[in-house]
């Protein structure tokens, strides 16, 4: 079955050119004009990723990727931005709402239709990844080695799950994981630990990493 994307764009010509091109790549495509369309449109398809311009009517990018990661059915979505916008305080702000990657434009279909395949590839091998299948971590390569192959990790992802993995079902606390990975001078807010936490569980497992609500997490051991 093919991956479902939605794009989420107010400009009716972009959504036609990148729906017909990610089509071509054989991707299961939809598309909205606005953040509320968008929302109405993902209950109903359940998309893998959501292509999501920022500057919008009705509701705007940061509003509706805050919306999409309180929504239960698609806090696991993949949520990437596709924006003229290039300040660097607009690509914190979303990431601070949720996103998982920010993509400006102007950009080449072909570049854009490679970051797409890139990202799918990562998310279906994370789902082929059962959570009884032993994993080790392979330090010198930022990596994970399971039963699939080896996936290299960004170094904070690789961070954390050291964190985590060095004291199985021990409950790590928010604040402990800020003080080892980002250090005790930096400010880091609590959806970007969350961003990373569902990057992990979307490349472990859903059942890898487990949330203690108000306190922190822990990685369950076989």
């Amino acid at each position: 079955m093919a991956q479902r994307i939605l794009i989420v764009d107010d400009e009716a010509d972009i959504r036609e050119f990148i729906r017909y091109n990610l089509t071509r790549e054989g991707y299961d495509v939809h598309t909205a004009c606005n953040g509320e369309e968008a929302l109405r449109i993902a209950e109903q398809v359940c998309p893998h990723l959501i292509l999501l311009d920022m500057m919008m009517p009705v509701m705007d990018g940061r509003q509706t990727c805050e919306a999409i990661r309180r929504h239960p059915m698609l806090k696991e979505t993949m949520v990437v931005f596709l924006s003229a916008v290039c300040e660097e305080r607009c690509q914190v702000e979303s990431y601070s709402a949720g996103a998982d990657d920010y993509i400006t434009k102007p950009v080449s279909m072909r570049i854009l239709c490679s970051r797409i395949n890139a990202i799918m590839k990562r998310l279906a091998a994370s789902e082929e990844i059962q959570p009884s299948e032993a994993i080790s971590l392979n330090e010198s390569h930022h990596s994970i080695l399971t039963p699939q192959g080896e996936v290299v990790l960004p170094r904070k992802e690789f961070a954390i799950l050291h964190l985590l993995h060095s004291s199985p079902n021990r409950i790590f606390t928010r604040e402990e994981i800020f003080r080892h990975v980002w250090g005790e001078d930096v400010v880091v807010g609590d959806r970007t630990l969350d961003v990373h936490i569902r990057r992990l569980r979307r490349k472990l497992g859903n059942d890898r990493i487990t949330t203690q609500k108000g306190v922190g997490f822990a990685y369950r051991a076989e």
